[in-house]
């Protein structure tokens, strides 16, 4: 069945069963690759700066997010409602200059769209970003753009890595730390037996 942005979990899609393999896996990848890393590898709770500015996440992030979310409700539901009241602010400051449907959440997939999106929100915290602690409350049920940040990971342009780490490593010392990233297209098909309505971002997700 087809859904849009925000999920109602108990009426619409769920994760398919395959998808805690797929979490395993990336896990399981970055582990390997943060042992290669070594101290080049900063990444410590308290360190947020991959946790300021929106990023896409697909609807398998959104669904992981929902349902850690209506976990904290019953095991924490004042820090769940903490989660929330960010969110639907953050949804507040966004939805005036959003790049795609500020109802449904779904981002654009038009040339303007995208190219707005590239310098949207670059300040905006994370919702799920704890202020007062720096971590994650959904850690758990983060994106996987947050569960591979750090190891090198290759685009089209080429090997990044955060902007904190690898501070001396020359090109030759990076690219023996690069993580692998789903090799076998395994999120490709789960994505399709979501039906996928296209990429939104955490804060429309958790509000």
């Amino acid at each position: 069945m087809a859904w849009q942005y925000p999920i109602k979990v108990a009426r619409c899609a769920r994760l398919p069963a395959a998808d805690k393999e797929f979490v395993q896996i990336i896990d399981a990848a970055f582990a390997d690759a943060a042992q290669r890393s070594g101290e080049w590898l900063l990444c410590r709770p308290g360190c947020t700066q991959c946790c300021i500015g929106v990023f896409e996440i697909n609807a398998l992030d959104a669904l992981r997010l929902k349902g850690g979310l209506a976990q904290l409700r019953r095991t924490d539901p004042e820090r769940a409602e903490r989660v929330r009241d960010r969110a639907l602010e953050s949804v507040k400051q966004l939805s005036r200059q959003f790049p795609g449907d500020p109802k449904s959440g779904v981002l654009g997939e038009d040339e303007t769209s995208r190219a707005v999106f590239e310098e949207f929100g670059d300040d905006e915290p994370c919702p799920a970003l704890d202020p007062r602690t720096g971590r994650c409350d959904l850690y758990e049920y983060r994106p996987m753009t947050c569960r591979v940040f750090g190891p090198p990971i290759r685009s089209e342009g080429g090997l990044g890595t955060c902007e904190l780490c690898f501070e001396g490593a020359s090109p030759e010392e990076i690219a023996a730390c690069e993580m692998i990233v789903d090799p076998d297209g395994l999120e490709d098909e789960l994505l399709r037996e979501v039906n996928d309505p296209g990429k939104t971002i955490v804060a429309f997700c958790l509000k």
